[in-house]
Parts: structure tokens; C-alpha cells; sequence
């Protein structure tokens, strides 16, 4: 068994330059025959809300405007699913400009091209490149001054990662704790980590990482720049969501599978996760890991079988198995954490009491997981990763890996 690290070009990346140009209006999406019928190929075309049975989040367009208007705004992972949504949405408020930074070149076309065919001209700068280089986030943030940062980029494949760990941490620990580093030495007033429910009591080494890149948002929040965490769900249609793969396999033909009838995951549609994302941004929300309302988990089962209904397909349901580094429920919450206000009061958005790393100790863990990627060990690297995250459980595909590699 390979466990492939991230390689990264020898050569510079360079910043891009703000532009306003026009490019040609993207085609329409298609869709694909299933049976008689047919399913859309983008997730967006379905509709979320009759699934998940609650009625869309309400965001405060007023406050909304108050925090992004005539404001400086990084976002990183712009090009993904989340990160472009969030973008188009931040561009609604008047913003004074949009730093997009993205390291897949096509979803960076793909948002830089979608900003440019706005009716309104936003100002914007395409950067193409990673969170993990250090010298590119000193450029963007000494050039241009971003005031509110977005951090969208990560890693979100849990059985891929399980295979790749090393890239795992470079990119969302260790890629996190650069991007903190760079706000808080240009006095950012604030940055808003998007987090999982797979940070929670982590199984899987994409949880993990997630879960240190909180405690880094934890570590660093006393330190001039307001740090949030906002601790999502499952995102229906997004990258690393289940239900892009079931519409694919409704429109070959194929099974649908689902891992266990019993698996249960939080779900909430795009639209909620950019309006918590932002609301995250009003001056009134605190710092700390904030957890939404999302009701009670639900059955990944019943949303294929949902999904099967709306495109009147003759599909099988099949069941597999657990994949290593899955959860058979997730959680919001973890034993070790509490809500810090009355759970009576209605918040979409409520701060959570959370152990965290003393300052020392996060350096040290930081260290040790650099040096661990830079020699490619898995031993040192999940030593570290246990250090800052006790309550870790490998899976077996990892423990068997790190006796392979012993």
C-alpha cells in the first residue's frame, strides 16, 4: 500500500492581477436519460428542502451588508463548491474586492469567470495557488490587505485522505495554521474556518486534521484577529457529499449504494451553509467554534431512496459496507464540549465550549507534523496527530499502514 504526499511545482507562483473583463456565459447543465426519465447532473437542480423536511435558514441581509460592505475578503478553496457559492454570495454585498485563491486552475477559471459576468463590476483577483506556501499567503496578505478571510480550502474525501494522510495535514492542519499565521501578523480583523461534524471524535484522518485546524483557530484567537470555526454538516450536492454519486449512478444506470442502513449524517443544503458562513462574519457573533441548529442526523438511506423517487428510477438500492475512516453517526457535539449560552435562546449560529492547546504545545504538535511530512514518516505523523487529538481512532487501514511502514 502507497501513501502519496501533495507535490507542488518547483516553480513560483505568481499572484494574479485584479480585472474586470467579460467572458462568454457558460452553457446551460444537461441532463442524462435514466429509464424514462431523467435526473439532473448538477445536485443543485434537486430539490433539498422537501428532503431534509425544515425550511431554509433566513440570513440577515442587513447585518450581512454591515460586516462585507467596502471590505477586503480573501477567500481560499474559491473555486470549490462551497468557496464559489460563498463568493457569489459575498459579492452580493458590495464588497471593495475579492481575492479568489484556489489550487486547481480549472475551478479557479470557473469562479474568475462567473465574477466577470456579473451585472455589477466586482473587483477581484484571480491567485492560483496553495494555502500551504507560505511565501505566496505572505505576498497575497502584504499586497493586499484582506480585512475578512474565508478559509473554504480543504481536503474532504475521507477514504481518499485515509490513503494520503500526509497531504491530509499539509493541507488542512498544517495549511490552516499558515493561513492564521499570515492573518495574524497583518492584523486581519477576522477569519472564519469552515469545519466538519467529522472533527468531532475523529475516526478518519480527514477529521483529525480538521480538528486541528479548529484547535490552531482556538490557540490563536486571543491573538488581535477574531477566529471562528463554523462546524458544518454534510452539504448536499457539494464536493465530498454522498448525493453527487448517487445522482451519477441514477443517470449510468447503475446500483445505488449506500455503505450501511444505518448510517446517519447531518445534512443541510448549500444556501444554508453560505448563510451560516456569513452570518459567522456579524459583529455580534463571537469567536470560538460556532455549531448551527441542523435538527437530528438523518438516513443517508432515505436520501437515496429520495433521490430515486424525484427521477422515477428503476435503480436497485445496494448496501456495502463501512469504509475505513467512517462514522456510523456523527456528531455536532462532543462529550468533552457544552454550549456557552442558554439552549433556550434561538441562534442559528451557537458558540461551543472547547478544550484546546495550550499556545506551547500547539507549536510543538505544529512542528512535529511538518517534520513528519518532510520525512515522510507515518509513525512520527500520527504520534503528533494523537499528541494534539487523544481522542483519535485510527482506522485499520491506517494502523496496518504504519506497521507496513515500520
Amino acid at each position: 500500500m502507497r501513501f502519496e504526499g501533495q507535490w507542488w511545482p518547483r516553480f513560483p507562483v505568481s499572484l494574479g492581477l485584479p480585472h474586470n473583463g467579460r467572458s462568454e456565459p457558460k452553457q446551460n447543465m444537461t441532463t442524462l436519460p435514466v429509464g424514462t426519465s431523467s435526473v439532473a447532473t448538477n445536485p443543485a437542480a434537486c430539490e433539498w428542502e422537501s428532503f431534509l423536511g425544515r425550511t431554509p435558514l433566513v440570513l440577515d441581509r442587513a447585518r450581512t451588508a454591515a460586516s462585507l460592505e467596502g471590505k477586503r475578503i480573501l477567500v481560499t478553496g474559491a473555486g470549490g463548491w462551497i468557496g464559489s457559492a460563498l463568493t457569489r454570495s459575498i459579492a452580493e454585498f458590495a464588497p471593495r474586492q475579492i481575492v479568489l485563491l484556489e489550487a486547481a486552475e480549472r475551478n479557479l477559471y470557473e469562479i474568475d469567470a462567473a465574477l466577470q459576468q456579473l451585472p455589477c463590476t466586482i473587483e477581484h483577483v484571480p491567485v492560483l495557488g496553495s494555502v500551504s506556501h507560505p511565501a505566496l499567503l505572505t505576498e497575497i496578505f502584504r499586497r493586499y490587505l484582506p480585512q475578512i478571510v474565508y478559509h473554504a480550502a480543504a481536503y474532504k474525501h475521507v477514504p481518499l485522505m485515509e490513503q494520503n494522510p500526509f497531504a491530509a495535514i499539509e493541507n488542512n492542519a498544517i495549511g490552516t495554521s499558515l493561513l492564521v499565521e499570515a492573518a495574524v501578523n497583518n492584523r486581519t480583523e477576522q477569519l472564519t474556518l469552515l469545519s466538519t461534524d467529522k472533527a468531532v471524535d475523529p475516526v478518519s484522518i480527514m477529521g483529525a486534521s480538521k480538528r486541528i485546524a479548529e484547535l490552531v483557530v482556538l490557540t490563536r484567537r486571543t491573538q488581535g484577529t477574531l477566529m471562528k470555526a463554523v462546524r458544518l454538516g454534510n452539504v448536499l450536492g457539494s464536493e465530498g457529499s454522498i448525493a453527487p454519486l448517487f445522482l451519477k449512478q441514477l443517470s449510468s444506470g447503475f446500483p445505488v449504494t449506500v455503505t450501511h442502513p444505518d448510517v446517519r449524517r447531518y445534512f443541510l443544503t448549500t444556501a444554508d451553509a453560505v448563510s451560516l458562513l456569513l452570518q459567522a462574519a456579524h459583529a455580534e457573533t463571537v469567536p470560538g467554534i460556532l455549531v448551527p441548529d441542523l435538527g437530528e442526523p438523518l438516513r443517508v438511506e432515505v436520501l437515496a431512496r429520495h433521490l430515486m423517487a424525484k427521477a422515477n428510477a428503476t435503480s436497485t438500492l445496494v448496501f456495502t459496507q463501512l469504509r475505513p475512516g467512517d462514522k456510523m453517526c456523527e456528531a455536532l457535539l462532543s462529550a468533552r464540549e457544552s454550549f456557552v449560552i442558554d439552549p433556550v435562546e434561538e441562534r442559528q449560529l451557537r458558540p461551543v465550549k472547547s478544550p484546546c492547546l495550550a499556545p506551547a504545545m500547539m507549536d510543538d504538535v505544529l512542528e512535529q507534523l511538518e517534520q513528519a511530512c518532510q520525512e515522510r514518516s507515518l509513525d512520527h505523523l500520527f504520534k503528533a496527530v494523537l499528541r494534539a487529538v487523544p481522542e483519535y481512532q485510527p482506522s485499520a487501514l491506517v494502523h496496518a499502514a504504519i506497521e507496513e511502514t515500520a
